[in-house]
């Protein structure tokens, strides 16, 4: 079993920051990737930004502001948002590719929200 728990959302004001947390646990070996997407209601999932080895990847409309990093064990990643604007509102989901006792697998946090208001 593998599980992900994310923390860190809520509400913040235009200009402000928040950091995400998602920690995996389990029977895990090996990491692969990990990383952030966002939804919001009536449209797709879209990524937001992730980390594979030393490499990330940022969506256009976030570089800059966000910032994604990993801790020493690998096992929980970050996202640090600064400079957050309205329309960066959703519900930002963990994603994890890892090999486990199950084989390799794709798997998702619960969702946390992020509302960007004044």
């Amino acid at each position: 079993q593998v599980h992900l728990a994310e923390s860190g959302g809520g509400l913040v004001q235009p200009g402000g920051s928040l950091r995400l947390s998602c920690a995996a646990s389990g029977r895990i070996f090996s990491i692969n990737a990990m990383g952030w997407y966002r939804q919001i209601p009536g449209e797709e999932r879209e990524l937001v930004a992730a980390i594979r080895g030393g490499s990330t990847d940022y969506a256009d409309s976030v570089k800059g502001r966000f910032t994604i990093s990993r801790d020493n064990s690998k096992t929980t990643v970050y996202l640090q948002m600064n400079s957050l604007k309205p329309e960066d509102t959703a519900v930002y989901y963990c994603n994890v590719v890892l090999i486990s006792t199950s084989g390799t697998g794709i798997y998702w946090g619960q969702g946390t929200q992020v509302t960007v208001s004044s």
